[in-house]
């Protein structure tokens, strides 16, 4: 049964609009397990526009279900990775200029500095997963590089089927998902999944993870952080029964 990793960036996002105290996101991650969390997602962005390296150093203190700390694969932030030691690592590409997480990592065209940073979070304990897009030659990238896991980019899915249309990039994620399984790696998803359509993602054979953030936060603004995380639950189990 896929788990349910909490992404709680965009509460951070709220904060540092007003460079505030406040909402905590720490706080907003014990809600969320309060809520049925199976896990905490942040992004350390290396522009700190939203989670700063205080939260990372008191979430990894304070947090009761492990830890998926997002982030680039700029040296300086896999030193911070390797010194928190999250459960699990996922790199991710990163632009100054984006909103959001635009695309999946090109394994391919930088396996060399993915490499490096995989073998150094490794080292330090850490299970690695690569955030990339669902395409063959990713996937075997991610694999062929000693990845643990491998995270695909549901983003497209996402607009597929807010545009009513999501066969054909849902059969492309099932199609990159058993690919992964194939080569070894551990599946996981995320990127654009909200209520209306985790469904068929969390229904995937062999599906681990699911990691969303955006959604819930937005939900928790109206119903608060622990139903909003208990509805997103109920969803993603039914779908795996």
């Amino acid at each position: 049964m896929a788990k349910l990793g909490v992404n709680i960036d965009h509460v951070a996002t709220v904060r540092q609009a007003r460079r505030a105290e406040e909402p905590d996101p720490v706080w907003a991650s014990a809600l969320a397990v309060l809520g049925g969390a199976d896990g905490i997602t942040i992004h350390l962005r290396e522009d700190r526009r939203h989670i700063q390296d205080r939260d990372l150093a008191v979430l990894m203190q304070t947090a009761a279900v492990p830890v998926n700390l997002e982030l680039a694969c700029a040296p300086d932030v896999v030193a911070i990775g390797c010194d928190a030691k999250p459960q699990q690592a996922t790199l991710v590409p990163e632009r100054r200029e984006e909103v959001t997480t635009e695309g999946g990592l090109d394994v391919v065209g930088g396996r060399d500095k993915v490499a490096e940073a995989t073998r150094r979070l490794q080292e330090a304990g850490i299970v690695v997963s690569l955030f990339i897009d669902a395409v063959p030659t990713q996937v075997e990238a991610t694999a062929d590089i000693g990845a643990d896991a491998v995270e695909l980019h549901t983003g497209p899915y996402a607009h597929a089927f807010a545009a009513g249309d999501p066969g054909e990039a849902l059969a492309r994620l099932a199609e990159a998902g058993e690919l992964a399984q194939k080569l070894g790696l551990t599946l996981h998803a995320g990127h654009g999944l909200n209520y209306q359509n985790v469904g068929p993602v969390a229904a995937f054979p062999g599906m681990v993870d699911l990691n969303i953030g955006h959604s819930i936060i937005a939900r928790a603004v109206m119903v608060g952080m622990e139903r909003a995380v208990s509805d997103m639950k109920r969803l993603i189990d039914t779908a795996c029964r």
